[in-house]
Formats: C-alpha cells, sequence, structure tokens
C-alpha cells in the first residue's frame, strides 16, 4: 500500500495567520487538488494530519472543522481525488497534547488506522513541527514552500532527511516519477 500524509493549512488550502476559521476561508491552493487526485488515481492513499488548535482558542466549533473537512472533501472529489481520513488535534499550542504536532500522536494514530508501519512514508508539510512529527516516526518528510514553508526552510532544527519542493504538485510529481 502506498500511503501519502498532508499536512492541511498551507499544503492544501492557503493558511491564515488568523486561523481558517470558516469553510469561506478554505481556499485551496493552486494545483493541490489536482495533485491529489492524480495520486488517488494511481493507488496512493492520502490521509490529512491537522493540528486545529482555533477549536481550543473558541475561534470556531467542532461543527464548523467538520463544515470544513466537508468542503475539503468534496473539492478534492470533484478534482477526481480522495482523502481517506482526516486526522485533527483540536488542542492549543500550550497543552503539550501527545496529538498536537510535533508530537507523533496524530501519524501513530494514522499507522495504526492504515495496519502500515511509518518508516519511509511521506508526510508533507510546511512547517517544521509537521517536518519534525514526520521524523519521530520514521516518515520521510517532505517540505512544500507553499504556506509557511519558505519561512520554515531558514528554521534551524529542520531534519536533515527533508527533500524540499515548491508546492504539493511537484511532490506529486516526484512520488509518481
Amino acid at each position: 500500500m502506498k500511503l501519502l500524509i498532508l499536512d492541511r493549512d498551507g499544503v492544501i488550502n492557503f493558511d491564515s495567520d488568523q486561523y481558517v476559521k470558516n469553510p469561506d476561508e478554505w481556499r485551496p491552493l493552486p494545483g493541490s487538488l489536482d495533485a491529489i487526485a492524480l495520486l488517488t488515481q494511481s493507488g496512493w492513499r492520502i490521509a490529512v494530519a491537522t493540528n486545529q488548535s482555533g477549536i481550543a482558542r473558541g475561534l470556531f466549533s467542532m461543527e464548523t472543522l467538520n463544515a470544513m473537512h466537508a468542503k475539503m472533501h468534496k473539492a478534492v472529489m470533484q478534482a477526481g481525488g480522495r482523502i481517506e481520513a482526516v486526522f485533527y488535534c483540536p488542542d492549543s499550542a500550550d497543552s503539550n497534547s501527545p496529538c498536537r504536532k510535533p508530537n507523533p500522536g496524530m501519524l501513530l494514530a494514522i499507522g495504526e488506522r492504515f495496519n502500515l508501519p511509518l518508516r519511509g512514508v511521506p508526510a508533507v508539510g510546511d512547517s517544521l513541527r509537521d517536518l519534525q512529527a514526520a521524523e519521530s516516526v520514521g516518515a520521510q518528510p517532505y517540505l512544500v514552500l507553499t504556506g509557511k514553508g519558505r519561512k520554515t526552510r531558514k528554521d534551524s532544527g529542520v531534519p536533515e532527511s527533508t527533500r524540499i519542493f515548491p508546492d504539493l504538485a511537484a511532490v506529486a510529481q516526484s512520488l509518481l516519477d
């Protein structure tokens, strides 16, 4: 089985320093939906792992998060793709929650759900915590330069094994080559 783990904000859709708080603010990045469709049609299974501390901060409700994810699923399906599972952590950054990236909880749960060891599984993100979570479970970290990716590339602490791409479409192309 070929599994790909994606962060959401900054990888699939535009990110915001004020948080993506409702379905109207959820807007796909150029090429991201087509990349997911191409991968899905080539036999890849797609899972999303996303920190959503806006819930703990009271910026949006679970109902609103579900509506954002419904919009994402519909947009991906209309492009010809499929996201098989969305894992999210609603906890705040200061909670030290085991599910909140850079902690490995969400990725470990994805491995359990798909009954697959995560060693070498591509995990795509735009932030240092995405890359650290991937590395901590033996997944292959991929950094995209969308979202916070350009800033992250300059940060210290980026795992040496990280592969860097301009966007999700470029990641998809490399996985299919």
